[in-house]
Order: structure tokens, then C-alpha cells, then sequence
């Protein structure tokens, strides 16, 4: 509350006095009709909790239960305090998401690999003062584990990579709106995904020369007529 009445202090912003009765900005109130309640009550519970109540929905909406659930498993390998929230049931789970790089045969003896796994990191003092994901993947590298815990460092490079590729898809759908129009809606698959991939890495495609383009495409076939 004092960094707050203190940063309206120096921009010049009137600071209310919390305790007072909250008067509703334009608005006349009769004598006994208004409400009884606090500047406090109504900045604390009517606009902050609001404001969170609508984050957290947003949030629910955003992240589904499968969602969450990947979040929560990817946690799991967070090298902070010397890997306090390694979880191998849930790193488990979490290779389960991945069907076709690890089999059900191996997943039944999945946790005991990851059992030697953060055995052998949490004795070596390289990995004692890592904080995110990027620093054990470049530790892993640089140290060599990467090769002794091959699976384990499957399952890391895995949950790098998936923010990335569900923020690709995302830009992709949303390029789909753009590219997939009224006049274009009978196209092709084999169209609509060159169209897509032109519209997406267009930053690519403009440093791609036009004389490039007429050379490749002139060369495709013998045609009557010369671009």
C-alpha cells in the first residue's frame, strides 16, 4: 500500500482516503441510498478482484484440463533448488504424450531410468545452480549426460520444443483466416498449404529475387511463350 500511495504521490494523482465511504463518480445519491462501503472495499473486492477473477477465467478458457496437465508434468523438470520439483510418475505421464517416441513397453521401466537420471544430477555440483530448462539442456550437453541419459534428454528436448511448435500451429490457423478467403475456398489442399506456407515465412520469400522465380518456374516445362 505505501509503494502504491507513493507512486501516486509522485505523479500527482489524488490518493483517496481509504477508509472513507466509496461515492460512486457521477452519480447523486439520496441520503441513506448509497452504498455503505469503503474506498478500501471497493478497490480491493469490486476492481482487483475482478480484474484476477477475469485473469483466472481467461486462464481456464486459454489452458484446457490437458493443457494444464502438460504444463504441470513439464514443470517437473525445473532445476531450481537442485531439482525440488522432480517428479518421475508425472515425467512419466508426460513421455506417455508422445506415443511414437516412447512405446508402452517403455514406459513401464521409463521411471527407473529417470530415477538414475536425477540421481546422477543431483550429486554433480555443475547442475546445482541452474534456473530454467535451457541451462539443463546445454549442461546435459556440455557435460556429456546428454548421451548417458539419452531418453531422459529426449523427453527435455521435447518440452523445449512444444511452446514453439503450439505457437507455430496457432500463427498458422490464424494465417488460415487470412489466406482462406470466399474466393479461394474451393482451392486445393495442395494450394492452400503453398499459399500458407508463403503467407507465414513471407520475410523468407521476399528475399526471394523475381528472376529466381521466372528461371524456376520457366524451367518446369518447355512452354510457347518466354516470361
Amino acid at each position: 500500500m505505501d509503494k502504491v500511495t507513493s507512486f501516486l504521490v509522485k505523479y500527482g494523482v489524488e490518493v483517496p482516503n481509504m477508509e472513507a465511504n466509496y461515492i460512486i463518480p457521477g452519480r447523486r445519491m439520496y441520503r441513506g441510498k448509497s452504498p455503505q462501503i469503503t474506498n478500501f472495499h471497493h478497490f480491493r473486492v469490486e476492481v482487483f478482484l475482478s480484474v484476477i477473477d477475469l485473469q483466472l477465467q481467461e486462464l481456464e478458457n486459454r489452458f484446457p484440463e490437458v493443457s494444464k496437465e502438460l504444463i504441470m508434468c513439464m514443470s517437473c523438470f525445473n532445476p531450481a533448488n537442485r531439482f525440488a520439483a522432480f517428479d518421475k510418475s508425472k515425467l512419466t505421464r508426460l513421455a506417455g504424450f508422445y506415443p511414437s517416441e516412447f512405446s508402452s513397453t517403455e514406459l513401464l521401466f521409463f521411471e527407473h531410468s529417470l530415477e538414475n537420471f536425477i540421481v546422477s544430477i543431483r550429486e554433480d555440483e555443475r547442475f546445482w545452480d541452474l534456473k530454467n530448462l535451457g541451462e539443463l539442456s546445454m549442461k546435459l550437453v556440455e557435460t556429456g549426460k546428454s548421451m548417458t541419459h539419452e531418453r531422459v534428454y529426449l523427453l527435455l528436448k521435447l518440452v523445449l520444443i512444444l511452446p514453439v511448435a503450439t505457437a507455430s500451429v496457432e500463427r498458422v490457423f490464424s494465417g488460415m483466416t487470412q489466406v482462406k478467403v470466399k474466393l479461394r475456398n474451393s482451392m486445393g489442399d495442395q494450394m492452400l498449404n503453398d499459399c500458407l506456407i508463403t503467407y507465414q515465412e513471407r520475410d523468407l520469400f521476399l528475399n526471394v529475387k523475381m528472376s529466381d522465380i521466372i528461371d524456376r518456374y520457366q524451367n518446369m516445362k518447355t512452354r510457347r511463350e518466354q516470361l
